[in-house]
């Protein structure tokens, strides 16, 4: 039951990244839409000021602080990832409080 919640959780997390990165760097071009283990980077989807907008969206968005040693790709180079990483991020925020 716990990982149903959990895969409920980055799946809205993915859909809410999903509309900020095609409305902020796809132009609202639905149709330049990109698969969810696919690079940012690599595809040129986001370059590295972007990547900066996309943690700064992040962080707000979720209430997460990303530190310096997180930004890697493993955590926030696509849709996947960055998904994976918050639902983490928000995890670990809530087992401390």
């Amino acid at each position: 039951m716990y990982w149903e919640k959990e895969l409920a959780m980055v799946e809205t997390f993915a859909s809410e990244i999903k509309a900020f990165i095609i409305s902020n760097f796809l132009f609202g071009q639905e149709a330049a839409s990109f698969a969810d283990d696919q690079s940012f980077l690599e595809s040129g989807i986001i370059d590295s000021t972007g990547l900066l907008e996309l943690v700064s969206f992040v962080e707000q968005r979720y209430g997460v602080s990303i530190a310096d040693r997180e930004l890697v790709p493993e955590n926030l180079d696509s849709l996947k990832n960055i998904s994976q990483f918050v639902a983490r991020k928000l995890d670990a925020v809530g087992a401390k409080g």
